[in-house]
């Protein structure tokens, strides 16, 4: 088996890191977005129950491939010349991937979250409100915290998905671990070794995001018995 030179396997390192921070960037935009909508979606006004529905129903169903490629080459002919040309010079490739795998993403998550907070008894809803809350101030303090225990074990596994899925960023040229690989792969011919590492980085990515996780859920299965004392 041909090993990799130390310039090759630092290559696969960088296009790790760049995976993890796509990664991360993309989940955060994903999940803020995804409480919004669930928040706007539990509202009594049925325009924005449709709007929520509509983009919920239009992420779930075009391809991921697609959307990222669709933000990378066709939005940007929405934009200003100047702005364009600004933003190919300043990676605009990582940015636009990251928007578009976030709001992938975002329609599963609030679908998960959603899923949680109709295991919320409407006695909760009511008590907040007997209380002196506005319904932001219900969702945010009281009903949302409780839908997002519930929702947990889904929304580690959305997590991990959205890390595998981060590969489809290469399609635009995005320098990820995918990308790097490919590259490394078609220059020495080493496909054996170079996927073999590939493949243990994203294994490690994985099992990482699984361990805390578990962590996460074993917390707050804790929490929720010292509450209940």
């Amino acid at each position: 088996m041909d090993l990799l030179t130390a310039d090759q396997f630092q290559q696969l390192l960088w296009g790790m890191r760049t995976t993890i921070i796509l990664f991360a960037v993309s989940w955060v935009m994903a999940f803020a977005l995804a409480l919004v909508l669930v928040v706007v979606r539990a509202t009594e006004y049925r325009l924005c129950r449709w709007f929520v529905d509509g983009f919920v129903a239009y992420h779930r169903n075009v391809p991921l491939l697609v959307q990222v490629m669709f933000w990378y080459f066709g939005m940007p002919e929405l934009l200003p010349e100047n702005v364009r040309f600004w933003l190919y010079d300043h990676n605009a490739e990582f940015s636009f991937a990251a928007i578009a795998l976030a709001l992938g993403s975002s329609a599963y998550v609030a679908e998960d979250i959603r899923s949680g907070l109709r295991a919320i008894p409407n006695t909760q809803f009511e008590a907040a409100s007997s209380l002196g809350c506005s319904y932001l101030q219900s969702m945010r303090y009281i009903v949302v915290p409780q839908a997002l225990r519930i929702s947990l074990p889904p929304l580690v596994s959305r997590a991990l998905l959205l890390f595998k899925n981060t590969s489809i960023a290469m399609a635009i040229g995005v320098a990820e671990l995918t990308y790097r690989t490919r590259e490394i792969e078609n220059m020495t011919f080493k496909t054996f070794t170079v996927f073999g590492i590939a493949t243990v980085l994203y294994l490690i990515g994985t099992f990482t995001l699984m361990a805390f996780g578990s962590w996460l859920e074993n917390r707050t299965r804790l929490d929720r018995k010292a509450a209940a004392k």
